[in-house]
Parts: structure tokens; C-alpha cells; sequence
């Protein structure tokens, strides 16, 4: 049956008809609907794992228990779950093993740009990257087989624009292979130095056996026309010299991107006057192409940053635009800000009032960073700034620590952040750590954490008591305080930084835009009061803005929460009494 599909409900749709069972990841943008699409299928077991390196051991676990098995990560998060993946290439896999990976070019939800390529190569795992939603169902299914044919993980690289897109794909019927007997194998799955070494040369042949197979692989297709340019490309960079050129050149769509094949592309380079590699990011096919001699044009005129579009490479390769639509007025930027009513918001405020060095962590609440509240001082990935302000303190003596802190989400802390609040405590530095406890994933769009309560399906679940945790490792002063009221936020402050021993605040309120939330009425500005002082202003709430010199609230944003109240020196914001 034909369907309309996102690039990442297509995957799903692939997990499904491949017949896995078994599926753990850790929610990140562009990745996470995969797995919100796998859960609906009542066939595949699905969780939400503490982290990325969590989920892909209990896919392996899965795997030897004889079942196929998936997990879904972003790119950073291949970076956390890359300890099991190297030595998974030694072991090789039971039951088919998927771990779709998807980047991130221009860095729209993302620290960095970084091309998941470069772990496959690495690792020596092979990689598939499809360019639409049909081949991401169609490659899913094929990376199961490829992963039982060569026993060997598979990676499913995914970009943001396959992941987000909609394409029409053909559905089919689930088929479930026969479980494959558990049966003990140390010299196969029990990685110690003398058995490992005897699997690395399985490894390298296995790299020249998928090399072999590239090379008349269905995935990996000539497309020819036009022969005074040839392209060679893939992912989402296909569809954009399609839309360019049509059938005007000729085309080498790679769907394989690890290993990459060499005869194909000697013979496809020896049709053609010219040949030019478009690939976003890192120049991995341009570079392959030039280590077989042959000459090719790439990154000398396409860009290493940013994502493409079909107006740049139309432009690289000198081929006329279409003029777009501008509008003449000078139209403001809008950037991204916390929600009105956001538990965060009162927090850093008071952060910023302190003048406090704050490490920062990944998460919604990284927009503390930005202007007024400008509460952040640096930001790394996840769980670092546990891990840094220890060095900080360290390094740069006791006078730090009376104005230093490190904020961290509550799925963020259970996610790496443990281990580095078990250094603090274990190598006492006299570290301040707030856990912003909203009570939910935010960012990646309110999936459930093991401190929830909850599992990825809503039924009750195993729950972290986080002030349990902290005590449990080593941290003797851990208080809670609501982040709506300013006051107990500045106590909180100021008496654990000046405190001479590590501690934790928690600061918990729930996410405004959970559903079983209920909110006060929203505020109104008694004009006659405001003095237009705009102090209200400095937490950078979108529910206020100034009209005519005076503060005024939206009362379609406002969700009552009283932190512009508590900073106003005249009491000009009044209670409406009207219900959200």
C-alpha cells in the first residue's frame, strides 16, 4: 500500500516489516521519531534507554538472545555509544543489529556537524545512507539482512532533511525470521586480547567482502545521461542535483557509503568528461576517488559547512538560479527563547543577579545562554558541565567556587551526569550542581526519563528518586526549591555557594507545555502603576513586551507563573482571574 511518510516513520515502517523485536534508544533530534514510530507497533519492544551507549549494549544483548534488534541515536550520540560499537565489529552480531544514526548538517538542533561517516570507516562497519523516505524503508530492511549475511552491525545513516522530509513509500507485510539459538561462543563474543585477536583479520575480510558486494549492489546505481558531467553523490545531495540537472548529467547515486566500491567508480568516472563528488560535510567519497587517481572536482568548489540546497549547487557548478521572492522591509530576527512560563526562567535569572560562572549542559535550557538572562558560560555535551566544574574548581582554586555552578536536566543528569557528580563527591571539590528537574525530556518534544516515573509508552515505571541518588553517591546538602519562586532560588544560591562542601539544588517545576499541567490566569499590567522601568523585561519572557512605554502581557502566552510579578518594583502586574 502506498503511503505519505516521513523520512524517520519510514525507518520505523522498516523495523516492522524486517520483523524486529527488540528496539532501546535515546531521544535526539533529528533521530527520535523513529523510535515514537516503532512503539506503535505492538510487535517490537521499545524504551527509552538512560543513554546511547546503554541502548545499543542491550541491542546487543538482544542480538545474542537470537532477535534483530535497532537503536536510534543522533550523531553526538554515536559518539557515546561508540565503545560498544568498535568492539561490536569484532564480535559481529546473532540476530540482525541496526543502529540508525542520523546528522545533523547545519547544525538546526546540534553542538557540531560532525558526519557519522567517519565512525563507520573507523569501526569498519558498513553504512547505508538513504535519500528518501522509500529507500529508508528499503534500506532498513536491507541492513538486517546485510548485518546476518556479514555478521556485523550495520549503521543507517539519516540527515535531517531524509529524517523530516515526506515521500511516498510501499508498504508491506511484517516477516518475523526464525529465532537463531543462543549457543556459547567466548572466542566469538568474549572480547579479551587473545580472542580479539583472532577476530580483527575477520574484520578486514569482511571489509573486502562488502567491497565486493558495493560494487554490484542494487543501492549503488549509475543513472546515465548527459556525459560532458558526471556526479557522483548521495543522501539528500541526490535529490538536489536531480532537481538541478535532471537528465542532463550523469549520476552515480551511492547508497552504500562504507565501504565504498572501486571499480564502479572507476567505470562511471571513464563515461564522463568531467566528474565532481557532491556530499555535504567531510569530503569521505571525494577523498576515495582521489586515492583510486582519479580526478575528480569537490570540496575546491562546494562547501565543508553548512547543509546544501539546490540553489548552492546549482551556483558551484555554474548553472543559473531562479531569482527568489525577498520583501523590502527589514524584517527582526526572531531568535529562540524559553516558553513563556518556563520553570527555567526564574533560575537563571537569579544566576545572572549573582553574577554566577555557570557551566552549562545540552538541553532546553541551554537558551540561558542567551540575552537577557545571558546565564551560561560555556556548553560542551551532555553531562559536561558535572564533569567541568570540577576541573574548574581545581585547577583554578577555592575563590571559584563561590560563584561558579553547573546546571543540568533531569534526563541529562541520569544520562551522563551521574558519573560526574560520583568525581565530586569522590575527589571533593566544593561544587555547586543544580539539576533542573522538569519532570520531562523537553527539548527532543517531552519523552519520558527513568526520573518520570514512566516508560516510553506511558505505563508506571521504575522511578529515580534524584534526592535519594545524590545523597546515595557522596553529596551530604541537597535541597529543592521551586525555580517560579525568586526569593527561595536566591537563598538557595547564595547559602550552597557559600557552603564549604559540595552540594545539589533541584530545581523542580514541571515543563509549561506538559499537557496534565494546569495554569494560574494570566497576568494583566496596571498601566497607571508601570513606570516602564522595564524591569520585568530582564527575564526575556515572550509573554511581555513594551507597547507605548509600558509594560504590556500577552494574555494568549501568560501562563501565570508570577516571576515578572516578584521583579516588579511597583506591583503593576495584576491577576485577571481568567482561566487558561
Amino acid at each position: 500500500m502506498k503511503q505519505l511518510m516521513l523520512g524517520n516513520k519510514a525507518v520505523a515502517r522498516g523495523l516492522y516489516e524486517a520483523g524486529c523485536c527488540f528496539v532501546s534508544s535515546y531521544p535526539g533530534t533529528p533521530s527520535t521519531e523513529i523510535t515514537e514510530e516503532a512503539v506503535k507497533y505492538d510487535e517490537i519492544y521499545c524504551e527509552w534507554a538512560p543513554n546511547e551507549k546503554v541502548a545499543l549494549e542491550a541491542v546487543f544483548g538482544a542480538s545474542l538472545s537470537g532477535r534483530r534488534a535497532f537503536c536510534a541515536m543522533k550523531h553526538v550520540g554515536l559518539n557515546v555509544a561508540a565503545d560498544p560499537l568498535y568492539t561490536m565489529s569484532y564480535t559481529g552480531v546473532s540476530g540482525g543489529i541496526v543502529i540508525g544514526v542520523a546528522d545533523d548538517p547545519g547544525m538546526h538542533s546540534s553542538q557540531n556537524e560532525q558526519d557519522s561517516r567517519h565512525h563507520a570507516i573507523a569501526s569498519k562497519v558498513p553504512m547505508l545512507s538513504p535519500s528518501d523516505s522509500a529507500e529508508a524503508l528499503a534500506f532498513t530492511k536491507l541492513a538486517f539482512e546485510l548485518s546476518e549475511q556479514f555478521d556485523t552491525p550495520v549503521l543507517l545513516q539519516m540527515c535531517t532533511r531524509v529524517s523530516h522530509s515526506q515521500s511516498i513509500v510501499d508498504t508491506g507485510s511484517r516477516m518475523v525470521p526464525d529465532r537463531i539459538p543462543y549457543k556459547k561462543n567466548a572466542a566469538k563474543y568474549v572480547m579479551m586480547p587473545a580472542f580479539a585477536k583472532k577476530r580483527h583479520p575477520f574484520v578486514e575480510q569482511r571489509t573486502k567482502d562488502l567491497t565486493v558486494w558495493a560494487e554490484t549492489a542494487p543501492v549503488n546505481r549509475v543513472e546515465m545521461g548527459g556525459t560532458e558531467l558526471g556526479i557522483i553523490t548521495c543522501s539528500t545531495s541526490y535529490q538536489y542535483v536531480r532537481e538541478v540537472f535532471g537528465d542532463s548529467v550523469s549520476v552515480l547515486k551511492l547508497g552504500m557509503v562504507n565501504p565504498l566500491p572501486d571499480q564502479l567508480i572507476r567505470d562511471f568516472a571513464a563515461k564522463v568528461k568531467r566528474v565532481v563528488v557532491v556530499e555535504e560535510m567531510d569530503p569521505v567519497i571525494e577523498n576515495h576517488c582521489k586515492e583510486l587517481g582519479i580526478d575528480v572536482t569537490g570540496k575546491e568548489i562546494l562547501p565543508m559547512v553548512d547543509e546544501f540546497s539546490q540553489n548552492l549547487i546549482a551556483k558551484a557548478l555554474g548553472k543559473e538560479t531562479e531569482k527568489g521572492l525577498s520583501v523590502d522591509a527589514e524584517i527582526p530576527m526572531r531568535p529562540p527563547v524559553m516558553c513563556a512560563g518556563c520553570p527555567h526562567r526564574g533560575l537563571f535569572y537569579t544566576l545572572h543577579k549573582n553574577n554566577c560562572t555557570v557551566m552549562g549542559d545540552i538541553g532546553c535550557y541551554t537558551l540561558g545562554a542567551a540575552a537577557p538572562l545571558s546565564a551560561m558560560d560555556m556548553t560542551l555535551c551532555m553531562g559536561a558541565s558535572v564533569s567541568s566544574i570540577h576541573g574548574y574548581l581545581k585547577a583554578g582554586g577555592e575563590e571559584n567556587a563561590k560563584h561558579t555552578v553547573a546546571v543540568i536536566g533531569d534526563s541529562t543528569f541520569v544520562h551522563s551526569g551521574m558519573t560526574g557528580l560520583a568525581n565530586i563527591a569522590y575527589n571533593m571539590s566544593n561544587a555547586t550542581v543544580i539539576i533542573l528537574d522538569n519532570s520531562i525530556t523537553g527539548m527532543t518534544g517531552h519523552q519520558q526519563n527513568p526520573t518520570t516515573g514512566y516508560n516510553i509508552k506511558g505505563d508506571p515505571a521504575g522511578k529515580i528518586d534524584l534526592e535519594a541518588l545524590c545523597r546515595a553517591m557522596g553529596i551530604n546538602r541537597v535541597r529543592v526549591v521551586d525555580p517560579y519562586d525568586l526569593a527561595a532560588c536566591d537563598q538557595a544560591v547564595k547559602e550552597e555557594l557559600a557552603a564549604e562542601e559540595p552540594s545539589v539544588i533541584i530545581s523542580r517545576r514541571p515543563c509549561a507545555l506538559l499537557k496534565y499541567v494546569k495554569h494560574n490566569p494570566p497576568l494583566k499590567v496596571n498601566e497607571d502603576k508601570c513606570i516602564g522601568c522595564k524591569s520585568c523585561m530582564r527575564i526575556g519572557c515572550p509573554a511581555i513586551a513594551i507597547k507605548g512605554g509600558k509594560a504590556h502581557v500577552d494574555d494568549t502566552l501568560c501562563v501565570g507563573c508570577g516571576v515578572c510579578e516578584q521583579m516588579c518594583p511597583v506591583d503593576a502586574f495584576e491577576h485577571t482571574g481568567k482561566e487558561d
